[in-house]
């Protein structure tokens, strides 16, 4: 038997270890948080959204892994990318649960809810298809779906983290500080795998292209910011792009997508300079 936090050949992944206690740290914290009382004045509501929180932050996390390998040649992170999105699944089915128990378990209610509000029916949809994943993961199903198949499945996580965003937007209303994050996060992701697909050089996306591409996803998340304001409020759109770059209204969602794409760069550049002299290094018989 292979428990979690074992690699293939069946020794102690310390990585592996790691991460598997830290994927439960959230959902224990959010538990004694609400036995607690920490919670109020609406413990159900606030422990449904933590839970919806770290469901779409752990999809991104899987969604990430990628490129971060690539980036900062950290091969091993590959081993929990399976593990991650499993609990993602996990923290979505607990959501789904506490909504469900925060209607008293009138499964009536909660499906014509679902079918009436349309954010929730996006919501549902995305859970329905990290349901599919979870069912494919293991070795097994990839031997019987065949790799190519089980690739094109998989990549239906791609939409599933953008009906994620969109269901945090929808359900947000007012409150859009991280849900406009998380879709600036979204833009990096997906540029980055569009850009390595034409531009990788053995593998890897060029540091420029990665430190430009942190530029764009971060100037498209303030226009993007602006557009919304723009429509639901007719708010001055260069009112609020010009507030993504001032301080004095605090961290905007530009500035953070920015100064997170500006982590990444210099963490593939700081690994690219370590991992030089070791290359370097001279060879004796």
């Amino acid at each position: 038997m292979t428990y979690p936090w074992q690699d293939y050949s069946g020794r102690t992944s310390p990585l592996k270890l790691v991460v598997f206690a830290a994927l439960f740290a959230p959902a224990l914290w959010t538990a004694l948080s609400f036995a607690l009382g920490w919670l109020q004045p609406q413990p159900f509501t606030a422990a449904i959204r933590e839970i919806g929180l770290w469901t779409i932050r752990l999809i991104f996390t899987a969604l990430a892994i990628t490129p971060l390998r690539s980036i900062v040649q950290w091969q091993r992170l590959i081993l929990v990318r399976r593990m991650v999105g499993v609990a993602a699944f996990g923290y979505a089915i607990t959501h789904l649960s506490l909504y469900t128990a925060d209607h008293m378990f009138d499964l009536v209610k909660v499906a014509s809810e679902i079918a009436l509000r349309i954010y929730l029916t996006i919501g549902f949809a995305a859970v329905l298809g990290l349901a599919a994943l979870a069912a494919t993961s293991t070795d097994g199903m990839i031997r019987r779906l065949g790799g190519r198949n089980w690739q094109l499945l998989h990549r239906l996580v791609y939409l599933i983290a953008l009906l994620a965003v969109l269901h945090y937007c929808m359900q947000s209303k007012l409150d859009l500080w991280e849900p406009t994050i998380m879709a600036g996060i979204y833009g990096w992701l997906m540029g980055y795998r569009l850009l390595a697909r034409f531009l990788a050089v053995r593998g890897r996306l060029p540091l420029v292209g990665v430190g430009a591409l942190g530029v764009a996803a971060a100037g498209a998340t303030a226009v993007g910011e602006a557009a919304y304001f723009w429509v639901a409020y007719g708010v001055d759109p260069t009112r609020v792009v010009a507030a993504n770059w001032s301080l004095m209204t605090g961290l905007r969602p530009a500035v953070v997508v920015l100064g997170l794409a500006v982590a990444v760069t210099a963490a593939g550049a700081l690994r690219s300079v370590v991992a030089l002299p070791a290359k370097r290094r001279p060879r004796f018989a």
